[in-house]
């Protein structure tokens, strides 16, 4: 963990630039760091998937208006001053990057964070974690 899911209007997809929005929203995400200046999430866990809606209605629908959900699911244990600095971090990046499309169109965005207190069950599978443990 991280995840970052990204849910998004398919009316969005020519004028963002989708690919590269993941790409700096988990750049983002690995740039952060805790009150000891170390990586907060590890890079081998961090996710950031994006899925546009079968089926949508925003607003009144008076328009082709699009909306985009971020929701960053998190391990608990941050205290509640470095989860802001991560919202923020991650809301100016957001900004920049989707710049282009709210200079074309009308769209909606939202960015949460959500953390998980306690888990019932959490499996994992998998090699990738090792490529990124330093020997």
């Amino acid at each position: 963990m991280p995840h970052l899911v990204i849910l998004y209007t398919p009316n969005v997809e020519a004028d963002a630039d989708l690919p590269a929005l993941c790409r700096a929203m988990a750049d983002t995400m690995l740039a952060q760091r805790d009150e000891q200046e170390r990586q907060v999430f590890p890079t081998g866990g961090t996710r950031v998937l994006a899925y546009p809606a079968a089926h949508y209605a925003v607003a009144d629908g008076s328009g082709d208006h699009g909306f985009i959900y971020l929701n960053l699911r998190i391990a608990a244990g941050r205290s509640d001053g470095l989860k802001q600095r991560i919202g923020d971090a991650l809301l100016e990046r957001l900004r920049q990057q989707m710049a282009p499309l709210l200079a074309k169109r009308h769209v909606g965005i939202t960015l949460q964070i959500d953390e998980s207190p306690g888990q019932v069950y959490d499996g994992k599978c998998g090699n990738l974690h090792p490529l990124f443990q330093k020997p």
